[in-house]
C-alpha cells in the first residue's frame, strides 16, 4: 500500500513516497536518476508520486516488464549493441531478412550501440533519424528506424528499458508534406510493350530461352526469383499450370539459396494454353540438366561463364599494375601487333608479376540468371535501348543493324561505329517487378474477380469481405481465356510491324499467325 513515510534531517521535515513492489516481497521508494529516494516537501506531494509509482509498477507487472530494483543495476548495464548482436543470434527467420538485418544493424550501432539501452531518449532517436535522412533515402530510413524499433520493444519486454523510446505516436508529428519523400510510381507497359522487351531481350542474350521467360513473367505476374526457381516438375503442361513451391534468393556472397516463396505464397497459376506450349516447346529443345549448385532441373538457365572463371589474379589487376585498360591487356593477349612494343612490354611485365593464368577452353552456361547481370545487360537495355556504364565506358544506346526489324545487337569493338541504327525506348524506368505490377493492372482491365488476383499474385487479403468469397472454375476459365485473347491481339499488333522476327521462336509464332489469319479469310470469302 502506498504511502508518504515522514523523515526529518538536520531540523527540517520532508517525506518519502513509499509504495508496495508487484513482488510483495518488499517496499521501495521513488527515487531519482541517481537512485537516491526523492525528498518530498509535504506529505500530500510524496502520497500522489507513491499511489502513482505503485499503479506503474503493477501495471507494467501486468505487461511482464516490471523489473525489481536489484535487477536495475544490471540491465542499466547492457549496452544496446550487446543486446542487438544476442538478438541476431537468437533469430531464426528467412536467409533474405538475416542478409539484410546486419545491414540495418551497421547504421544504428554507431549512434547506440556502445549505450546502455537506459540511456537511449527520444530526442537521442529523432536527431539520429534527422541525420540519417541527409545521407540516404528516406525509404531505407524507415527501414533503419523498424529494426531499431524492434530492439528496443524487445529490450522493454526483456525488462532493460521502461519504455520504447522509438515508438511512434498516432497524430505526432508534421502531417504536411508527409508523401514529399515517396518513391517514383512503378513504371508499366502494355502487352506489346512486353512482347516487344521480349523480343529484345533474346535478341541481346542470343537465344529463345530469355524470349520465353519474359512473356512467361508477363503473363503470370510470377516474382522474379519465383521464375528462376521454377523447377521442370513444376512446370505441368497437361494441367495447363504453374506451381510455386520454391524460389531462388540470391545472397550477397552470391549464393543462390533455395527457400519459400516471399510470405509462404505457395499456389497455382492457371496458365493459358499459348503459355503452355511456349513453355513445354522451351524445355524440349532446351533439354535442362540439373544444376550443380542444388542438384534440381531447372526450367530456365543462365548464360554465359556464370561463375566458372578460375581463382587467380583477372584481367583488371593486371591493366591496374600496368597502367593501361583492359582492351589494352586483351590485344596483348590475343593482337600483340597492335600494341606499342614499349606497352606491350610493360603488360607483359605486369602479367608475370601478378601470375595472371589466361582462362582457356569453351565457356559454360550459368546455371542460373543472377539478378544484377540480368537486369543490367539484358532486361534494361531491351526496355530503354541504352546500355549501362560500365567504367571505362558511359552509358550509351544499343548499336543494331538496319535490319532484320527490330534490329540486331551489334558486338565488338568498334560496335558503334558498324552500327546503322540503335533502339528506342519502349519504357523508360520499367524494371522486371514492373511487369508484375502490369500483370495485376491487366486483371484489374479484365474485370477479373479480386479473390482470383489475390491468389494468382500471392497475395493474401484479411478482410472479413475475402473470407466469404471463393474462386470458382468458371472465374479461372474466364481469366484464360482473357488472357489469350490479349496475347492474340499483341501477336497481330507485333504482325503489323513486320511478318518476320530474328528470333526463332517468335518468327514460328507470327508464321503460325499469318497461317490462321490466311485460313480466317478462305473461310469467309464466298466462293
Amino acid at each position: 500500500m502506498a504511502y508518504a513515510e515522514k523523515r526529518t534531517a538536520r531540523g527540517r521535515t520532508y517525506f518519502r513516497a513509499c509504495y508496495q513492489r508487484p513482488d510483495r516481497k518488499a517496499q521501495d521508494y521513488v527515487k531519482d536518476a541517481d537512485g537516491r529516494a526523492v525528498r518530498y516537501p509535504t506529505k500530500t506531494t510524496a502520497q500522489k508520486a507513491a499511489e502513482k509509482a505503485e499503479a506503474d509498477a503493477f501495471e507494467a507487472a501486468k505487461k511482464g516488464r516490471y523489473v525489481p530494483p536489484e535487477k536495475e543495476a544490471v540491465a542499466a548495464r547492457i549496452t544496446f549493441g550487446q543486446f542487438a548482436q544476442e538478438q541476431m543470434q537468437d533469430l531464426s527467420l528467412a536467409d533474405s531478412t538475416m542478409q539484410n538485418y546486419p545491414r540495418s544493424l551497421a547504421h544504428l550501432l554507431p549512434a547506440f550501440g556502445d549505450k546502455s539501452i537506459r540511456e537511449i531518449t527520444e530526442g537521442m532517436v529523432s536527431a539520429w533519424e534527422r541525420d540519417q535522412l541527409k545521407q540516404f533515402a528516406a525509404s531505407s530510413v524507415r527501414t533503419y528506424r523498424s529494426l531499431l524499433h524492434r530492439l528496443l520493444a524487445d529490450a522493454v519486454d526483456a525488462g532493460h528499458a521502461p519504455k520504447n523510446v522509438a515508438e511512434r505516436r498516432r497524430g505526432r508529428g508534421r502531417r504536411h508534406g508527409r508523401g514529399g519523400h515517396r518513391g517514383p510510381e512503378k513504371a508499366i507497359t502494355t502487352m506489346l510493350g512486353a512482347l516487344l522487351i521480349a523480343e529484345r531481350a533474346s535478341l541481346l542474350s542470343g537465344r529463345d530461352d530469355e524470349f520465353v521467360a519474359q512473356i512467361h513473367k508477363t503473363y503470370t505476374g510470377m516474382r522474379w526469383g519465383e521464375l528462376v526457381g521454377l523447377e521442370t516438375q513444376y512446370a505441368r503442361q497437361e494441367s495447363r499450370a504453374f506451381r510455386i513451391e520454391w524460389q531462388l534468393y540470391e545472397l550477397d556472397t552470391g549464393e543462390l539459396s533455395r527457400c519459400p516463396p516471399k510470405d509462404d505464397s505457395y499456389r497455382t497459376i492457371d496458365s493459358p494454353p499459348f503459355l503452355s506450349r511456349l513453355v513445354g516447346d522451351h524445355i524440349t529443345r532446351s533439354k535442362p540438366q540439373p544444376c550443380p549448385c542444388h542438384g534440381l532441373t531447372y526450367v530456365y538457365s543462365g548464360r554465359g561463364v556464370g561463375g566458372t572463371r578460375r581463382p587467380g589474379p583477372t584481367l583488371r589487376q593486371v591493366a591496374e599494375l600496368a597502367g593501361v585498360s583492359t582492351g589494352t591487356v586483351s590485344n596483348v593477349l590475343n593482337r600483340p601487333e597492335m600494341v606499342a612494343e614499349k606497352t606491350r612490354v610493360r603488360v607483359e611485365k605486369a602479367i608475370a608479376e601478378v601470375g595472371f593464368v589466361r582462362q582457356v577452353g569453351p565457356s559454360r552456361a550459368a546455371a542460373h540468371w543472377r539478378r544484377s547481370g540480368h537486369a543490367a545487360w539484358i532486361f534494361t537495355p531491351a526496355a530503354t535501348g541504352w546500355y549501362p556504364k560500365k567504367a571505362p565506358n558511359d552509358a550509351h544506346p544499343v548499336p543494331v543493324t538496319g535490319g532484320p526489324f527490330p534490329g540486331v545487337p551489334v558486338r565488338g569493338r568498334g560496335a558503334a561505329s558498324r552500327a546503322e541504327a540503335c533502339w528506342l525506348p519502349i519504357k523508360d524506368r520499367l524494371t522486371r517487378h514492373g511487369l508484375r505490377h502490369g500483370h495485376r493492372t491487366l486483371m484489374e482491365e479484365l474485370g477479373t474477380p479480386k479473390v482470383l488476383m489475390d491468389e494468382r499474385m500471392g497475395h493474401e487479403d484479411g478482410s472479413v469481405s475475402a473470407r466469404y468469397a471463393h474462386v470458382t472454375d468458371s472465374m479461372r476459365a474466364a481469366l484464360v481465356e482473357a488472357l489469350t485473347e490479349v496475347w492474340e491481339e499483341s501477336l497481330d499488333a507485333r504482325l503489323a510491324l513486320c511478318p518476320r522476327s530474328p528470333v526463332p521462336v517468335l518468327d514460328r509464332l507470327l508464321q503460325d499467325r499469318t497461317a490462321a489469319g490466311m485460313k480466317r479469310r478462305t473461310k469467309i470469302t464466298p466462293s
